[in-house]
């Protein structure tokens, strides 16, 4: 992607997230409804989460996240990208105890990178180690999975679980001076043979790298002048050029792509919380207002006389009511919005909410022929008239209870899909990338 295109998208993200946050930090989104406390304190974590995510784009800061097993050179990786022993390296299982992060700054410096290093996926227990891998991959931007040797079943099951954060991920094999056979391609089969979906790879061949952070010692034989002959240790440079390369590529050709999506991604999560919190909070209140619209459409449907006006005053109710909760739950939706929602609830129905305009056509005709002879005193035609005015009263009230329940499953999702919502954004900005990019391969996790 060109420089252009990224900043474009680096634009689109932050427009996206700074309206998110005026709405939902401002006291007008609750419309004429009173604060509610407990909901105030229920979202201030993802307000936060929000403002988080808009200061990462402001800053410009790239998150690279390094996973693996003990002993696989999580720390020597990192030390040797940024050229310096920042990290303690060593033998010694689980030297790095907990999550260390280090800034580097690539030649270009048009952004910052923060490496982030993880105490091996091994040697945190149960839920501790789950949690921490979580909370850090939702962090990163791209994920760099340490190995060498031999992959593992354990191996391969953490690339699984890495890959459902939706991030890009290079699978790094370390320690090619002591495994100098392992190629590229040798790997991928390796990897193919442990999966037991062979129409899901885990990874394409190109997304590995072949390095040696911290290669071992080796013997070298001095000759003297003297004739004497002698042998010494001598330690090689690191051999992380390809990774190095490989990374600085991805942040020329994506990286403030990657930046965007990935607050997007967070943003989209925090105002889900947000709608799902506020939805429980003020359920007592959202029924009300349902069973409300539910009896005010029966009634209104029932004594109209005009078979039309039923189509259009229920959709006109159907519409206040998806507004109302919308207002309610303190959601930014436009009337506009609201009828792109109440076709996308009529025509996701499976056709059940199609079926109450076929009934109300036809018991409105059938009333409306009744009431015009009810007008020359035909009492039989008076009868009926008023039969069918309740029976088609009561199918309006049960659809639109229907359509309540409806809007309120969508509006769970929060506003994440409105004209600068972050899913919005995030598949415009999919939908733009080249074949060749690592987010070209998240199209099918995301969407």
């Amino acid at each position: 992607m060109s420089p252009s295109q990224q900043d474009n998208h680096l634009q689109q993200a932050r427009a996206s997230l700074q309206q998110a946050l005026s709405w939902y930090a401002s006291f007008r989104r609750h419309w004429n409804y009173p604060p509610n406390l407990e909901l105030q304190g229920a979202v201030r974590q993802d307000l936060q989460t929000l403002k988080g995510a808009l200061n990462k784009l402001e800053q410009n800061v790239i998150r690279i996240a390094t996973f693996g097993l003990v002993s696989r050179g999580k720390s020597a990786v990192v030390n040797a990208l940024i050229g310096q022993k920042l990290l303690d390296a060593g033998p010694l299982h689980g030297v790095t105890q907990w999550p260390k992060s280090v800034r580097w700054t690539p030649p270009s410096g048009k952004v910052q990178v923060e490496f982030i290093d993880t105490p091996g996926l091994d040697e945190i227990e149960g839920e501790t180690r789950a949690n921490m891998a979580r909370e850090v991959a939702y962090q990163a931007d791209l994920i760099l999975f340490v190995v060498s040797g031999d992959i593992t079943r354990t191996e391969y099951e953490a690339l699984r679980e890495l890959q459902g954060s939706q991030k890009p991920l290079i699978l790094v094999f370390n320690k090619i001076d002591l495994y100098p056979d392992q190629d590229c391609q040798e790997i991928y089969q390796q990897l193919q043979s442990i999966n037991s979906d062979q129409n899901n790879p885990i990874l394409s061949a190109n997304e590995i790298v072949r390095i040696a952070a911290d290669p071992q010692p080796i013997p070298v034989r001095v000759e003297y002048p003297d004739g004497k002959v002698t042998e010494k240790w001598e330690t090689l440079p690191p051999q992380v050029d390809e990774l190095r390369n490989k990374i600085l590529t991805i942040l020329n050709q994506e990286g403030r792509s990657l930046l965007s999506l990935n607050a997007l991604m967070q943003a989209k999560q925090a105002e889900e919380n947000i709608a799902k919190k506020t939805l429980k909070i003020r359920q007592k209140e959202a029924e009300a207002i349902i069973w409300n619209y539910t009896k005010s459409k029966a009634l209104a449907v029932a004594l109209n006389p005009i078979a039309f006006l039923d189509l259009i005053g229920g959709a006109i109710a159907d519409l206040a009511l998806i507004r109302s909760l919308a207002q309610l739950y303190g959601l930014p939706i436009t009337s506009y919005e609201a009828g792109k929602l109440w076709k996308k609830i009529i025509f996701s129905s499976g056709g059940l909410l199609l079926g109450e305009v076929v009934s109300l056509v036809m018991l409105g005709l059938g009333k409306t022929a009744s009431g015009a002879l009810s007008l020359f005193e035909n009492p039989a035609a008076l009868t009926t008239y008023g039969s069918t005015a309740v029976m088609q009263g009561g199918i309006a009230g049960y659809y639109a209870y229907i359509v309540g329940k409806a809007a309120q499953e969508y509006l769970e999702k929060g506003c994440s899909w409105g004209p600068m919502g972050p899913s919005t954004v995030m598949e415009n900005i999919i939908n733009q990338v080249d074949p060749d990019t690592l987010i070209y391969r998240l199209r099918q996790e995301l969407y």
